[in-house]
C-alpha cells in the first residue's frame, strides 16, 4: 500500500510539471490537457494521506504543493472566480449567436446536426473537419444561411462557416501550411454593427498527430497577430484550437490578440471527448474583445462527433469599457516569441495526408 502511494503520487507530482519545460514535444504539452482530472487525482490521493504516515510525510507534502499549483492555475476558470462588468448600455447590439462543431470527419449522422442548427437558428455555423462528403450534407444550410464560406478538405482540417448575415472582406490563410485552413470575415449586422469573426483549428501535438505543438502555436498565434493589427474592432476567435486556455500557446494568444477568455468565472465548458464525461477536456475555444459581452456560454448536446457543439452568444456594446480591465497584454519578450513561434511553426513538417 505504502509503494503503490508512493508511486501514484509521484506520477500525479511529475504529470502537471511537465508542461514547465519549454519543449514543444507532445510529451511536454499533452499533461496539460489533463490539468483538470490531474488535480482531481491529487485530491483523491491527498484525503488518503493521513492514514498513511509517517511513511509518506514528504511525498504528500510534495503532491500537496502540486495540487495547489494546479487548484490556482484553474481557480480562474471556475463560477468562483468572480467577474463583474457594468449594464450594456442602450446602445448595444442585438444579441447574436454562433454554434461551433469539430463535426469529427468520418461521422457520417449528418443530420443530427443539421437538426440543432435548424432548431436553434444561430446568426452563424462553424464546423471543422468537414470534408468533401459534410461539404455535400451542409448544403442544406445554404437557404437559411445565403452567405458561407467553405474549404472542404479530406485530411481532417476542412472548414465550413455559414451566416444568416452578410459577410464582407473575407479571406482563407494558410499560415503555417498549405493544408491548415484559417477563415477570416467581418459579419455585417442589421442593427448597423460590424465585428469581426477568425475560426482555426490547428492540429494537435500527440502520438498518433504531430509530435510537436509547432504548428498548433504558430496557427494559433498568427491568427492573435492578425487581430493585434485591428484590435479596437469587435472581434471573436473561435474553433477547435486543440489547446486547453492555461497552456503556454492560450496564453500568448491572449496576451498578443488582447482578447478575453469567456470561461473565466463561468466554468470549464470540456468539449472533447464527448463520449468520455471523465475525460473530457477544454479544448474547443472562444475568445473576444472587450467590447463583446456574453450572454451564453455552453456546449450543447451530442451530435455523435467526437466533440460537444459550443453555442455562443453575445452583444457588442461599444460604449461599455467595463471589461478593459480584463484584457492581457504582450511584451516586448513575449512578442518575440510569438515571433519565434510562428516561424518554426512554418519550418515544421506536418504529418497530415491531404486526402
Amino acid at each position: 500500500m505504502i509503494l503503490a502511494y508512493h508511486l501514484l503520487a509521484w506520477v500525479l507530482i511529475i504529470m502537471p510539471l511537465l508542461p514547465l519545460v519549454k519543449n514543444p514535444h507532445w510529451v511536454f504539452r499533452v499533461p496539460d490537457f489533463g490539468k483538470i482530472q490531474l488535480f482531481i487525482m491529487q485530491v483523491i490521493l491527498l484525503l488518503v494521506s493521513p492514514f498513511l504516515l509517517p511513511e509518506t510525510l514528504w511525498t504528500s507534502m510534495a503532491l500537496l504543493a502540486t495540487a495547489l499549483f494546479n487548484g490556482i492555475t484553474l481557480y480562474p476558470y471556475t463560477p468562483l472566480f468572480r467577474t463583474s462588468t457594468r449594464p450594456l448600455t442602450r446602445q448595444a447590439s442585438r444579441p447574436l449567436s454562433i454554434i461551433s462543431l469539430n463535426v469529427y470527419q468520418d461521422n457520417r449522422n449528418y443530420g443530427k446536426f443539421l437538426e440543432l442548427v435548424r432548431g436553434l437558428k444561430p446568426d452563424l455555423v462553424l464546423t471543422m473537419e468537414s470534408d468533401s462528403k459534410w461539404d455535400k450534407a451542409l448544403s442544406d444550410l445554404d437557404k437559411d444561411y445565403p452567405y458561407s464560406v467553405k474549404v472542404p478538405l479530406d485530411n481532417t482540417y476542412g472548414m465550413h462557416l455559414f451566416s444568416r448575415l452578410k459577410l464582407q472582406k473575407t479571406a482563407t490563410h494558410f499560415y503555417v501550411a498549405d493544408d491548415l485552413p484559417s477563415i477570416e470575415t467581418e459579419v455585417i449586422c442589421p442593427d448597423g454593427f460590424i465585428f469581426k469573426i477568425f475560426a482555426l483549428h490547428p492540429p494537435p501535438p500527440s502520438p498518433t498527430e504531430e509530435e510537436t505543438s509547432k504548428e498548433r502555436d504558430g496557427d494559433m498565434l498568427s491568427v492573435a497577430k492578425a487581430i493585434r493589427k485591428n484590435k479596437d474592432m469587435p472581434t471573436v476567435a473561435i474553433g477547435d484550437f486543440n489547446c486547453v486556455a492555461w497552456a503556454e500557446a492560450s496564453r500568448l494568444f491572449v496576451k498578443t490578440s488582447e482578447l478575453i477568455d469567456p470561461r473565466i468565472g463561468r466554468g470549464f465548458i470540456s468539449t472533447f471527448h464527448a463520449r468520455y464525461r471523465l475525460l473530457r477536456f477544454p479544448i474547443d475555444q472562444v475568445y473576444h474583445s472587450a467590447n463583446i459581452f456574453v450572454k451564453e456560454l455552453k456546449t450543447l448536446p451530442d451530435v455523435e462527433s467526437d466533440h460537444l457543439p459550443v453555442l455562443f452568444s453575445f452583444v457588442i456594446d461599444l460604449h461599455n469599457d467595463s471589461q478593459e480591465e480584463l484584457k492581457e497584454e504582450a511584451d516586448a519578450e513575449d512578442l518575440q516569441v510569438v515571433d519565434e513561434k510562428i516561424q518554426e511553426g512554418k519550418e515544421e513538417e506536418g504529418k497530415r495526408g491531404n486526402g
